[in-house]
């Protein structure tokens, strides 16, 4: 499933319905879709996803290992799978729809998100 968010202050975003659910969740929504937010309720949903990514940088930061000198030898599995891609995670998937609420939350819109085929 993909999610559809919209207001009259931006253009629409779309984001995978899993990570879209967390970061409802994240600043507080109930999680389901549809669903939106009046212009009153942006700037404390703002707030509190802001928060939230903030918080889920500083974990992820601190649950990072150092990564190796070259010159130390610590050849995995995972090393030698090149093409694979890390993960990306939620705090960097929650950039479009902190934009959005942003831009929405200065000209007083509201936001709603739907789900898209």
């Amino acid at each position: 499933m993909l999610v559809q968010f919209r207001s009259p202050a931006t253009e629409t975003i779309t984001l995978f319905g899993d990570a879209a659910v967390e970061l409802l969740k994240l600043m507080g929504a109930t999680g389901r879709v549809p669903g939106g937010l009046s212009a009153e309720d942006v700037p404390p949903a703002l707030q509190r996803l802001e928060s939230a990514v903030e918080g889920l940088k500083a974990k992820t930061n601190a649950d990072t290992p150092a990564r190796p000198a070259d010159n130390e030898d610590t050849a995995t599995d995972e090393d030698t799978d090149l093409h694979r891609s890390p993960p990306i995670q939620l705090e960097t998937r929650a950039v479009p729809l902190l934009s959005l609420l942003k831009r929405a939350a200065a000209a007083k819109a509201t936001v709603t998100w739907e789900a898209s085929r």
